[in-house]
């Protein structure tokens, strides 16, 4: 749900881990790894990349409690450590959140942010399952069903989400059921044993942080240095989580609006922040009735407003940015700036060697990652309700939802809703996370942002209770994940993955520097 940098990886189940985590039937045994396959390393497909990096795929089972179903092939890329060889610690494998998000090319994108930790560290990052290059799932298009059908009443608004999740089963091929966190995490332990590692050192954001809760309590004893920035939920239902997101952003919206209003430079919606909120409200249900056309001829609704105003308040050096753009569509009716923040930039920094990259045979599918953020948020929660349910039940369930949602944000709550409404007539999820309970990991350190849009400060506090062996920095700041805004939380962070320091108790570090 949470678009950032992610992170996990995973190993064998320890007899500690099976006392804590009763059997589940979703939940892939333990039993019987298979021997870990090479990785194939060569040039990447598709894209310019850093000095140094390669990319390289690895067979991993389709099915790891049945491995004679088959192999799938997962996308890597490495950059080699630029330190002195007498001085290198390994691998540190990054995940850059999602769910949904390729690892190689965020790798590719953002190797510079951790140069630091690549002088003594191998840095690794890979497509998961269903992602990318890694057999990717793809909807054919959306995961949104007929806009007529939202319009329907409950059976014919659930027949079409029936045949949305039909069309990706049809569209994605095998993988689609064997998608999820539980499944990427027990990838990611033959990951580290092809890149002849006895633990995991990890960085993750965002969605990552739940990948590596997972790693740590199925194979507590594998886990090296890890390090969870912008931390998931692990009890909270789809329902929740999307609401928390919805509240978050809309108080994050409130900050942007408190800031717009009292700089400099002034501000569209002038001086007074409440009145300001309700007219950044009244732009997007404006724009939903009365719609702008692109440079494109493409219609710019409220939705997309929506969309991109979510986009700028992950980062506070975008505030700016978005600030500018909501006075252009409010000027000149110009949503330029807002479809340049809602859609960033193709392609990678322009500092990259454009010479390393080699024609790329097998595009990703353009629904990619909004169908892989599906798949998976569904596969992890097991509390949605029942696609079988009486229509009129729907109905009521429907209608409790959107007001729930509208109360949440009127802006950003229909889109948070939309997540939820996905999961209908997809097959049950797992309750791996919600039985996490202290399962035997080594001291990790978890950072979370007071001022967080996607992941609140206060499921930081929760994860480190039911990991039971986390250390947590309080980041007094804004925006989605704190690793690349703050040099406090940075050097927090390194001197963990790099020397290993890490002070018992909460830190915390502040919000402007």
């Amino acid at each position: 749900m949470h678009r950032a940098r992610t992170g996990a990886v995973v190993g064998a189940a320890s007899l500690l881990a099976l006392a804590v985590l009763p059997a589940d039937p979703q939940r892939p045994t333990p039993a019987a790894a298979p021997a870990a396959s090479p990785i194939r390393w060569g040039p990447c497909p598709g894209q310019p990349v850093p000095d140094g990096m390669r990319c390289g795929s690895l067979a991993v089972p389709l099915d790891h409690a049945d491995p004679a179903k088959g192999t799938i092939d997962l996308a890597l890329a490495s950059i080699p450590a630029s330190g002195p060889r007498a001085q290198r610690l390994g691998s540190l494998v990054l995940n850059f959140g999602g769910p949904g998000a390729p690892g190689v090319e965020g790798l590719a994108a953002d190797a510079k942010a951790f140069a630091d930790l690549g002088k003594r560290y191998d840095l690794v990052s890979f497509d998961p399952r269903g992602v990318g290059r890694s057999a990717p799932v793809t909807c054919g298009g959306s995961t949104a069903p007929d806009p007529g059908a939202a319009r329907g009443d409950a059976a014919a608004q659930l027949a079409a989400l029936r045949a949305v999740v039909e069309r990706c089963e049809r569209a994605s091929g095998r993988v689609l059921p064997y998608i999820g966190t539980v499944h990427v995490s027990r990838d990611m332990d033959l990951i580290r044993r092809a890149l002849g590692e006895a633990k995991l050192n990890y960085l993750g954001f965002s969605y990552g942080t739940r990948l590596g809760a997972v790693y740590a309590a199925q194979y507590p004893h594998r886990v090296g240095r890890m390090v969870l920035d912008g931390v998931d939920t692990l009890v909270e239902t789809l329902t929740e989580q999307a609401l928390v997101s919805a509240e978050g952003q809309q108080q994050a919206l409130e900050n942007f609006l408190t800031w717009c209003t009292r700089r400099a430079e002034g501000c569209v919606y002038g001086t007074n922040a409440r009145a300001a909120k309700e007219r950044a409200d009244s732009l997007v249900a404006y724009l939903d009735v009365h719609p702008l056309v692109d440079a494109d001829g493409a219609a710019f609704t409220g939705r997309h407003a929506a969309a991109a105003i979510a986009a700028a308040l992950y980062s506070r050096t975008s505030w700016p940015a978005l600030a500018d753009a909501l006075s252009r569509v409010e000027h000149h009716d110009d949503p330029t700036g807002l479809l340049r923040l809602a859609t960033p930039a193709e392609g990678l920094p322009s500092d990259l060697d454009a010479e390393q990259g080699v024609p790329d045979p097998d595009p990703v599918p353009a629904d990619n990652a909004e169908a892989a953020m599906t798949a998976v948020n569904c596969a992890d929660d097991p509390d949605r309700g029942s696609d079988k349910a009486a229509p009129a039940v729907v109905e009521r369930r429907i209608a409790g939802l959107r007001d729930r949602f509208r109360q949440a944000s009127r802006i950003f709550g229909p889109r948070q809703l939309g997540t939820v409404l996905a999961c209908y007539g997809r097959p049950a999820g797992t309750d791996f996370l919600r039985r996490i309970d202290h399962p035997g990991a080594p001291r990790m350190l978890l950072i979370g942002t007071r001022g967080d849009p996607a992941t609140p400060y206060r499921w930081t506090e929760e994860t480190a209770q039911r990991l039971g062996s986390a250390v947590v920095l309080d980041y007094k700041g804004d925006g989605h994940t704190a690793y690349t805004a703050s040099t406090c939380v940075r050097a927090y962070a390194n001197a963990f993955l790099v020397d290993g320091d890490l002070a018992s108790g909460t830190r915390s570090c502040p919000g402007v520097e």
